[in-house]
């Protein structure tokens, strides 16, 4: 099933009952009292967030939702039944937006629900309006509307950090050598149409699909997967030591980062020069060298099948995971 990030829906919550005009029945009296029941109150629109990335997927070919009406009243001053609610899962780390008013409902802990449109309450029947001046009411009321609009859901992903760099960098591959995700690899760019999530002891890692320039301004996979970065802690950047300039591989990722905004260039980042199998441990020396003076910090080495380095980064990174300042 396709991975689904942004959806639009239109929902509909549920219009409260009618209240009635009912009597009681007793010899000997044409009208015995009033008696007819308020009605139900209309079924809400709820969020409901849930740890499942795929679940807006379901929605694709059903984008309207709408919450159960009330129940009118009924004699004997009985109350209608309340419409059933509509629940709309979402996943963790969604942001829901309601165009018409404005509103906005993040969605960041799992079992976290939000009533994002009120279902109208119900009309009264003339049961409501018996009075010391009024003994015999002839009105009742109908019920209110639901509330009704647009909802568009964007999810952006939390996770503890997020691999970053340009198509085959070796993200997908670090991530299934760390955890047990199962990251499409391949040997050409944009193996990774879909963010990958997986656990690394307690740790949450994302595979972000791969960059290229001018991504923040909607080019290659764009913008889509740049928001993903924003609730993550800690970026981890694989520069490919295949690349022709490392250097400036590095410095075009950065520049999409500080164009696109929100912050992504000010988090803390873990710069790695990854499949350094293919160099020469010349090259490799020169390369890192350029790359901290470039970056101004220090380069993890790294190729996945060396024990050795891949033990060095892996200790690196939780090193970094476990410091203060990373946080979502």
């Amino acid at each position: 099933m396709a991975f689904v990030d942004e959806l639009h829906i239109h929902a509909q919550a549920g219009h409260g009952g009618a209240g009635v005009v009912r009597w009681l029945h007793l010899k000997g009296k044409e009208k015995g009292g009033p008696a007819g029941g308020d009605g139900g109150r209309g079924g809400d629109v709820i969020l409901e967030a849930v740890r499942d990335l795929g679940v807006l997927a379901r929605y694709r070919f059903s984008k309207k939702f709408r919450a159960e009406n009330g129940a009118s009243g009924s004699g004997h001053d009985r109350h209608g039944k309340d419409g059933e609610s509509v629940v709309i899962q979402v996943p963790v780390g969604s942001v829901a937006i309601l165009p018409t008013t404005g509103e906005t409902f993040e969605m960041l802990t799992h079992g976290q629900r939000e009533v994002i449109m009120r279902g109208g309450i119900g009309g009264y029947g003339n049961a409501h309006f018996r009075g010391s001046m009024n003994q015999n009411p002839e009105q009742s009321t109908p019920g209110k509307p639901g509330a009704s609009g647009d909802v568009r859901i964007s999810l952006k992903l939390i996770a503890d950090a997020g691999f970053i760099g340009f198509p085959n960098a070796g993200k997908s591959s670090l991530l299934n050598s760390l955890t047990r995700a199962k990251s499409k690899v391949g040997a050409y760019p944009f193996t990774t149409l879909d963010p990958h999530l997986g656990e690394f002891y307690g740790y949450v890692l994302a595979d972000i699909p791969g960059l290229i320039e001018g991504a923040s301004t909607g080019k290659g996979l764009g913008s889509r997967f740049l928001k993903h970065i924003e609730r993550t802690g800690l970026l981890v950047h694989l520069v490919s030591a295949e690349q022709d300039d490392p250097v400036a591989a590095y410095r075009a990722i950065r520049t999409e980062l500080a164009t696109f905004g929100r912050g992504l260039d000010e988090k803390p980042e873990l710069l790695v020069l990854s499949k350094v199998d293919v160099l020469t441990p010349e090259e490799r020396t020169r390369i890192t060298g350029l790359l901290e003076k470039a970056s101004g910090a220090p380069v993890v080495p790294l190729s996945i099948i060396d024990d050795v380095l891949l033990k060095e980064f892996t200790d690196t990174l939780t090193k970094k995971l476990g410091e203060k300042q990373v946080t979502v």
